[in-house]
């Protein structure tokens, strides 16, 4: 039996068809409505999903039950959370430019937001699908930074605007190890297109195909997009005991929402390129001998969605460890990990991932 999603999709789209008859433009219309709210429902439940994990594991790090009092284990607690921060005041201030200040949140859930689009969630599962589907998201993810920015010198104070100098430093610094990590793995899939690349992935993972390079890509990206989420020991921008709240310290109710839904989304964002660019986004997990035949059968049973979400919350988990083990680093020893370290090695690899894929053209020339 086919569990994929993607026939739901299918029969969606003919019966819209059937009932529109020759108005093309207005089924295209109502499946724009239908996809844009199936995104924003996802990006607010998944956000939901993810405090819940983090306060939960928070909870085990230290020794602590965590959220138990709202709804059976406490799972209805982030649902009352959510309610209280809509109902929450709007603080307004006296001398901050007000028009950048409520500005700042909606640049960065746009950027959220259209970023989160561009992911591929299962087969047909995607929203926007550029042929240069890459770039898209490396550019579009990008507009957080100025919101970032907007935020911290718009708030009139202090330390919200050292948070905001400290989170462009440390956006910026990070994007170029990250980004050169995954033209890396764009070296050896030949293509901008996330379509091809998780195609290219079919029998064999790109973690697994580009051997030692991509192994250490690999890693590489997980550090850069471990601080490009600002989370510990990476979470200087937000330092409590040294700025309040940092770049967002003055914001309350749901400007403070907008902020706070980015920061979990985009930890789930960063895990989705990490699963699509090495380790084969939807595809399932096959072994490339002919003995395991049997093994690939099974695992192609697994629906493909089921792929993609257990891998990106594998790696969220991990980033979870991350954070709540490691004390938090000092400004030039962040900057100093960045631009002496992770950037010259991932210099280095990329080359080394160009002389293995010109070695692989010759030898199958």
């Amino acid at each position: 039996m086919d569990f994929e999603l993607v026939n739901l999709i299918s029969w969606i789209d003919e019966s819209l068809r059937d009932l529109c008859g020759d108005a093309s433009w207005a089924v295209s219309l109502i499946e724009y409505v239908l996809i844009a709210i199936a995104f924003l429902g996802l990006y607010c439940v998944l956000a939901l999903i993810l405090i819940l994990l983090e306060r939960k594991i928070c909870a085990d790090f230290q020794c602590r039950i965590g959220p138990n009092r709202v709804g059976p284990w406490g799972l209805c607690q982030p649902i009352a959370d959510m309610f209280k921060i809509l109902l929450k005041e709007i603080i307004t201030l006296k001398n901050n430019d007000k028009f950048l200040f409520f500005t700042a949140p909606f640049l960065i859930l746009a950027g959220s937001l259209g970023t989160f689009g561009a992911l591929q969630f299962g087969k047909g599962l995607v929203g926007v699908d550029f042929n240069v589907g890459i770039f898209y998201m490396l550019a579009i993810s990008s507009l957080g930074v100025i919101g970032i920015l907007l935020a911290g010198w718009s708030s009139d104070n202090k330390y919200t605007l050292i948070g905001a100098m400290r989170s462009g430093a440390q956006l910026i610094s990070y994007e170029i190890s990250a980004g050169i990590s995954i033209l890396t793995m764009v070296l050896l899939g030949g293509s901008l297109n996330l379509t091809d690349l998780i195609e290219g992935q079919k029998d064999s993972w790109y973690l697994f195909q580009g051997h030692i390079p991509a192994i250490i890509a690999f890693i590489i990206y997980l550090i850069a997009g471990h601080a490009e989420t600002n989370r510990g020991p990476f979470d200087l921008p937000e330092a409590e005991s040294e700025l309040c709240a940092g770049y967002h310290t003055e914001y309350s109710g749901i400007t403070f929402g907008f902020f706070y839904l980015a920061e979990y989304l985009n930890m789930f964002i960063i895990a989705g390129i990490g699963t699509m660019v090495f380790l084969g986004g939807w595809q399932p997990f096959h072994i490339n001998y002919e003995w395991a035949s049997g093994f690939n059968e099974l695992m192609d049973y697994i629906p493909s969605y089921c792929w993609f979400v257990g891998k990106v919350f594998m790696l969220v988990l991990l980033s979870l460890w991350v954070r709540w083990s490691f004390p938090r680093l000092r400004i030039d020893q962040l900057l100093h990990l960045e631009w002496k370290i992770l950037m010259p090695i991932s210099l280095v690899n990329m080359l080394l991932m160009a002389g293995w894929v010109a070695y692989i053209a010759a030898q199958n020339n």
